[in-house]
């Protein structure tokens, strides 16, 4: 963390105490028309730890952007001490396209740690890790389901690897917290190899608001700052205990045709438990599905239509029955 009379970022040196807005500029649309991405820094008078928050790495996820509008026009982010540093949509160019991905096709969180003069994911990455990561010493990164898929609130992370993981994965303490191994090329994989804990919230599907999520996202946060001494107030008590699962797995379709679930998010599933079916579109045939395992449904797949190999429910053991 940066010596507590000093914290800078965009040219910018900031205060204790004080509260700014900063732009990021990243490069031009083909019109000249300038994409920059605006950082919330908000400093405590006493010096402590810096939590980042982000969303919109993919720019259709919006329950993240939400998420981090409420906590800034709500006034909750008024750290005791140390810093925040917000940034509710990193992908500006997926947020004006309504897409997962930037115009060149390619994921942000695949492009870790970036490059200066390289692709415009690249780029965009590069940038975030010159400018905001070295500031960083700790991160919540707000995500949510892509594709016609829906996420259950939940949690993820590495679990049992790191102390400081853990004890902000307890402190958020979302309905569902995975055991989620890092990816190349991913924000959490880079931060990991530098020192530095990230954890993932997932809520929702894209281009949808999920109210009860965004809730949840916002209860975490307030219970993390608390948990890093930068909040007096312990943030709401959660409605029970986190489900922590250390096995998940995606059932997938072996049929094409119309799958109709039986069973929602958040539903607890046996195994052997017909849990929906795929027919064909005339009539002619419908298969019943069978769960090969016993689970909560953590993610869901609202599209109708499936081919062979098509993801359809997310299924998540509580560590308990893991044994």
């Amino acid at each position: 963390m940066p010596p507590s009379d000093s914290l800078s970022i965009n040219g910018l040196t900031i205060k204790p105490g004080e509260r700014v807005l900063t732009r990021l500029v990243i490069s031009k649309l083909p019109s000249g028309t300038v994409i920059d991405v605006p950082v919330h820094i908000i400093r405590a008078q006493k010096p402590g730890p810096v939590l980042l928050l982000m969303a919109g790495m993919h720019g259709d996820e919006v329950n993240g952007i939400e998420t981090i509008r409420r906590l800034l026009r709500r006034d909750l982010l008024q750290p005791t001490r140390g810093s925040i540093v917000a940034i509710p949509i990193l992908n500006i160019y997926g947020f004006l396209n309504f897409s997962r991905e930037v115009p060149d096709g390619k994921d942000v969180n695949r492009s870790f740690p970036g490059h200066p003069r390289g692709s415009l994911a690249s780029r965009v990455a590069h940038r975030f890790m010159r400018e905001v990561m070295p500031l960083v010493d700790f991160g919540i990164d707000f995500h949510t389901g892509g594709a016609a898929r829906a996420n259950y609130p939940q949690l993820r992370c590495v679990l049992g690897e790191d102390d400081v993981t853990d004890e902000l994965a307890t402190a958020f303490s979302a309905p569902f917290t995975l055991h989620a191994r890092l990816r190349a090329g991913s924000l959490r994989a880079t931060a990991h190899a530098l020192g530095k804990s990230i954890i993932v919230f997932e809520t929702g599907e894209s281009l949808r608001l999920d109210e009860p999520g965004i809730e949840e996202a916002i209860a975490g946060t307030l219970r993390v700052l608390h948990h890093l001494g930068m909040s007096a107030a312990p943030g709401p008590v959660p409605a029970r205990p986190s489900i922590v699962c250390h096995r998940h797995r995606w059932l997938r379709a072996r049929y094409a045709g119309l799958f109709r679930a039986w069973v929602k998010l958040g539903d607890y599933v046996e195994q052997g438990q017909v849990y929906g079916s795929v027919s064909d579109p005339y009539g002619l045939q419908s298969v019943r599905l069978e769960s090969p395992m016993s689970g909560y449904v953590i993610g869901f797949n609202n599209m109708p239509v499936v081919n062979q190999g098509d993801a359809l429910l997310h299924l998540a053991v509580p560590a308990a029955m893991s044994n």
